[in-house]
C-alpha cells in the first residue's frame, strides 16, 4: 500500500482522535483509548499538567484530571506499571508484564543492601495499611538504580517491581504502596503468562508499540523503550513474524525510503479515513505524548521537529523547559509554553513559535486555551503570545 505523507499524517491523526469531532468521551473514552494504546506514559513533573494528563485533555471530550485518578484508584480499571517506562496500563494487562516482574526479582544487583527489610515493610504494610516511604521509618541511604535514596522507597519499589505491591494511591507525587492480592481480582494474579516463549513476548510487545504509536518503522526508536532483551535483531525478527502472521502490513509513504508498518486491523480504518473530510481542531500535544514517540518519524511524515528540551541546559535550549506542540487540522503548526501559575489559580501562555508560513488560528487557540485552562482548574488567563 503506497500514501503521500498527507494521507500518512491524516490517517495518524484519526487513529489519535486528535482530528475532527471528538471521537472519544468521559471515561468511557478514556477506557477505550487506553486500550487501543496499550500504554501512556507516566512523567511527574507538572507545569500545566502531567505528562498522562495531557495525552488524555487532547482527545477526551470534557476530560477532567480527576477522571484518570478514580479510574487507577478507586475504580482499579487501571494500574501504574512498567511499560514504556513508567506508565499507566490496563488491570488486565497485568498477566504480559510477568516477564518484567520476574526480571527484576531475578535482578539483585541493587537488592543486597534491602533484602534484609523486606518483611519490616511488609510488617508495617499489614500494622498500618498503604505506606509511602516516610511512613515505613527506615531512613538510611541505600544505593539504587536512581541515585542514593532512603532503604525505605528502595524496599518498597522493589517488592512493586516484582509484583508484590501496587500503588495503591498517590498524593501528588507521593506514591502509597499496598499488597496488590487486596486489589487486583484473583484470576488476573494467577493468570500465567499468555507469551510462552520470548519470541511471542517480543512479537506482543512490538505489535502493542506499533499500535499505541499508529505506524512505525523497524528501526531505533523511542517507540521501543523499556521491552526488555529486545535489540536489533529480536526487533526485525518480530517486525517479519507479524508480517508473517497477517498482524501488521507494510506500508510506503511517497517521498520516504524507509518502510512503515501498521496494523492489519487499522486497514477499515485508514480507508474510511482516507474517504473523509474534518472540521480542524486546535490541540496542544503531550511532550511524550504516544503520537510523537517516534520523533524521527513524525518530523519525516508531518516535517515537524520536535525536541523536548527539559533536561537540556538552559544555555542549549531554542525555545524553553516545558514547551509543548500545537496541533492545528493535519498539521503541527507551532509551539506554545503555557505555565499554570497554582497560587492565583492562572495560566499563563508565555510564548507561541510558529511553524515557518503557518499563521495562528485565532478563535480556534482562544478556545484552545480556554479548555486548557479549564482543564488545569484556572480561572484566569495571561497571554504574554499576544505582545
Amino acid at each position: 500500500m503506497r500514501l503521500t505523507k498527507a494521507q500518512a499524517s491524516k490517517f495518524l491523526l484519526r487513529k489519535h482522535g486528535l482530528v475532527g469531532r471528538h471521537v472519544f468521551s468521559g471515561k468511557s473514552g478514556i477506557l477505550s483509548f487506553i486500550e487501543q494504546a496499550g500504554c501512556i506514559q507516566y512523567d511527574p513533573i507538572d507545569i500545566c499538567g502531567r505528562n498522562a494528563d495531557l495525552v488524555l485533555q487532547s482527545r477526551i471530550e470534557g476530560y477532567k484530571k480527576t477522571d484518570l485518578y478514580e479510574l487507577l484508584y478507586s475504580e482499579r480499571k487501571f494500574i501504574d506499571y512498567w511499560d514504556k517506562n513508567m506508565s499507566v496500563i490496563s488491570v488486565s494487562d497485568w498477566p504480559y508484564f510477568q516477564r518484567t516482574r520476574t526480571d527484576h526479582e531475578q535482578d539483585t544487583y541493587y537488592q543486597k543492601s534491602i533484602l534484609g527489610v523486606y518483611d519490616r515493610v511488609r510488617e508495617a504494610l499489614h500494622e498500618k495499611g498503604p505506606c509511602c516511604s516516610k511512613d515505613i521509618g527506615l531512613h538510611e541511604k541505600v544505593r539504587w538504580p536512581w541515585g542514593e535514596t532512603r532503604t525505605s522507597r528502595a524496599a518498597l519499589e522493589s517488592l512493586y517491581f516484582r509484583g508484590e505491591l501496587i500503588v495503591h494511591h498517590k498524593k501528588g507525587t507521593v506514591k502509597y504502596y499496598d499488597f496488590a492480592y487486596k486489589w487486583l481480582p484473583g484470576h488476573i494474579l494467577s493468570a500465567s503468562d499468555p507469551n510462552k516463549t520470548e519470541k511471542e513476548y517480543f512479537m506482543w510487545h512490538v505489535k502493542r508499540r506499533i499500535g499505541s504509536a499508529g505506524m512505525l518503522w523497524n528501526g531505533p526508536s523511542d517507540a521501543f523503550l523499556y521491552i526488555r532483551g529486545l535489540d536489533s535483531k529480536a526487533r526485525a525478527s518480530a517486525f517479519e513474524s507479524l508480517r508473517a502472521a497477517g498482524d501488521i502490513v507494510n506500508i510506503e509513504i511517497e517521498g520516504i525510503s524507509k518502510e512503515f508498518f501498521m496494523l492489519s486491523s487499522d486497514i477499515p480504518l485508514l480507508e474510511r479515513t482516507l474517504s473523509e473530510t474534518y472540521e480542524p481542531r486546535l490541540e496542544l500535544i503531550a511532550p511524550l505524548d504516544n503520537l510523537i514517540w517516534d520523533r524521527k518519524l513524525i518530523e519525516a511524515v508531518f516535517g515537524f521537529e520536535y525536541r523536548w528540551e527539559i533536561y537540556s541546559p538552559p544555555a542549549k535550549r531554542k525555545y524553553g523547559y516545558y514547551v509543548i506542540p500545537m496541533l492545528y487540522g493535519e498539521r503541527f503548526i507551532g509551539r506554545a509554553e503555557p505555565v499554570c501559575e497554582r497560587g492565583s489559580r492562572t495560566l499563563r501562555v508565555k510564548n507561541v513559535w510558529l511553524e515557518q508560513g503557518q499563521k495562528l488560528p485565532e478563535k480556534e487557540w482562544r478556545d484552545c486555551i480556554e479548555r486548557f485552562s479549564k482543564f488545569n482548574e484556572c480561572n484566569n488567563i495571561i497571554r504574554e503570545d499576544c505582545r
